[in-house]
């Protein structure tokens, strides 16, 4: 597939330069931080040097004192509080931490998750019910709630207070608990508003630790913050960073029981860092959800000994073999069907629909087809006897806005920019599909059917040195606006020892012209480009820099992203 490359703007060579004086690195790790919006040395130290002490005061927060008030009043009176969550990873490990960290302390309170096929997105009628039946007076929802305005009135009607934690955009309408944390709340003057919805859950326990605990027994949670902040794909910065940097550094070193039982179960042998929990943790603890019901993953988060985390990862795991059947499944059946229909092959979006296939994993699915056709996709299905889906978009198109189009012929849908649900009626099907077509090809770009990858700056083969890889490792943990840097290289050419591998890999050692620097390089699913590496032309590259250990032995090797032959 053909892949546009976009070279990210260089900052000014006046601020580079200063920069790369002040702090003492090469002009070109000092460009890597200025375009991470990192000038001075005072920036600098913060960046490399993280602390939790640089989080933001939880009290900066609209509505946090009258959380914690709240929260504390409950705990006098020694009323049953529930802990509401969602049923993705974001959601469980929501639940998770401020589940466990108040069971610590105080016996009368439990949780609660929706279940997806039964009761879908959200605070749900059968939730508040339970809840009532149930004796409890205070509900917190963690990673909902803030569009969920009915179901908080409904609560109040039965004696039920709600604080609602919640980092999604917010309708015009606020629900009226006792509380809304969200830094997204337009009348929220919280410094950072990217929190993923378990950091939202750590700054209501960091606020009522500050006032009625101490703040240090929070760290015993951080590894759950940092597994959500890498699922949710939220931005890598600010305070998601600290709290990321922090939790990894748990992660590798003290792990939550039920955490620990994943990582073996995955066979995973390197170190946890962003891109490994979002391909190994997310995918198991999300699988709960998709398959069965996300109590079983909560469950798992909770767990208290070794012994009972290992019985239950082992259970997750069996979900998550299901999920994975389902998954390749449907994919394959949905690029039958595409391929198999000339018209839809050519089309501009993907929109398909079977109503056996299973709610839970859709979303995947059209993740999938993304990969393969590029282009806005729809993956539906029925579910109480209406058609539901899952969508997902390429770069710089809005997904919700084209929805929205359509919304005429829908029944309720809601998301954001690159990822969206939505309900129809079943008869609706054939004019959603043919609406959605006309909306997206009027609106989107030829260049946004092509996928991207972005370039950070174009660099030397000589400047790629242990230290430079030492300076950039120093840069992560990785992920959305901190992702692990892209340069291209030009006039390189292979100098000896290309081989394939596995019938889709390369491997080569690379030289470039005018240079007597050589670098090891791997590419990935690249054999497409054997035969022309053969002819001994020169070629720009793409790739990242990593270390690759064999035998015990650590050395410095390329990963290709893209070769562009000259």
């Amino acid at each position: 597939m053909e892949r546009r490359w976009i070279q990210k703007p260089l900052p000014s060579q006046q601020t580079v330069e200063a920069l790369s004086e002040s702090i003492n690195v090469n002009p070109y790790l000092a460009t890597l931080l200025v375009q991470r919006g990192i000038s001075n040395f005072e920036e600098a130290k913060y960046f490399f040097r993280p602390s939790l002490s640089h989080l933001h005061d939880p009290f900066l927060m609209k509505d946090m004192d009258k959380a914690v008030e709240r929260l504390h009043t409950a705990i006098i009176r020694q009323e049953k509080i529930l802990i509401y969550g969602d049923y993705d990873v974001d959601g469980t490990t929501s639940v998770a931490l401020v589940y466990s960290y108040l069971k610590n302390f105080y016996p009368h309170c439990d949780f609660y998750l929706p279940d997806r096929s039964k009761e879908g997105y959200g605070v749900s009628k059968d939730g508040i019910i339970w809840a009532a039946e149930n004796g409890f007076s205070l509900i917190v929802a963690l990673d909902l709630g803030i569009k969920s305005a009915d179901m908080v009135l409904l609560a109040h009607h039965k004696g039920i207070d709600f604080i609602i934690c919640d980092h999604h955009l917010p309708d015009d309408h606020i629900p009226q608990a006792v509380a809304v944390l969200d830094p997204k709340r337009n009348d929220c003057n919280y410094p950072f508003p990217e929190l993923s919805g378990c950091g939202l859950g750590y700054k209501l326990l960091q606020a009522y630790a500050k006032k009625y605990r101490d703040e240090n027994e929070l760290t015993h949670y951080i590894d759950l913050v940092a597994v959500s902040i890498a699922s949710d794909i939220v931005p890598v910065n600010g305070e998601n960073r600290i709290l990321a940097y922090f939790g990894l550094e748990k992660l590798n070193r003290d792990p939550m029981p039920g955490l620990k039982a994943l990582i073996e179960l995955s066979g995973s042998k390197n170190e946890m860092d962003i891109s490994t929990i979002v391909f190994t943790l997310g995918p198991r603890i999300n699988a709960a959800g998709r398959v069965s019901h996300a109590r079983f993953a909560v469950e798992l988060l909770i767990a208290k000994t070794e012994e009972e985390a290992m019985a239950l990862a082992e259970k997750i795991n069996i979900k998550n073999d299901v999920r994975r059947e389902f998954d390749l499944a449907i994919t394959e059946e949905a690029i039958n069907m595409i391929e198999s229909d000339k018209k839809l092959l050519n089309a501009k979006t993907t929109v398909l629909y079977k109503e056996t296939w299973h709610k839970g994993v859709i979303g995947i699915v059209a993740a999938r087809c993304i990969e393969r056709y590029y282009r806005p996709t729809i993956i539906l299905t029925e579910s109480n006897n209406m058609i539901t889906g899952s969508a997902r978009s390429v770069k710089d198109f809005d997904l919700h806005q084209a929805i929205s189009s359509c919304s005429d012929l829908l029944e309720k849908f809601g998301g954001h920019k690159y990822a969206a649900g939505l309900t129809m009626p079943k008869e609706n099907l054939l004019a959603f599909q043919q609406k959605f077509e006309e909306v997206v090809s009027s609106t989107i770009t030829d260049e946004m059917l092509i996928p991207v990858i972005e370039i950070d700056l174009e660099l030397p083969l000589s400047a790629i040195t242990p230290k430079f890889r030492s300076i950039l490792k120093q840069m992560a943990p990785f992920g959305p606006e901190n992702y692990k840097p892209v340069f291209k290289s030009g006039e390189v050419f292979v100098k000896n020892s290309l081989s394939g591998f596995k019938d889709k890999h390369i491997r080569f050692l690379a030289g470039q012209i005018g240079s007597e620097s050589v670098a090891n390089v791997v590419g990935f699913d690249m054999m497409e480009h054997y035969e022309q590496l053969t002819n001994g032309n020169t070629f720009t590259m793409a790739y990242t820099v990593e270390e690759n250990t064999y035998n015990g032995m650590t050395s410095l090797q390329l990963r290709l992203k893209d070769i562009k032959f000259e």
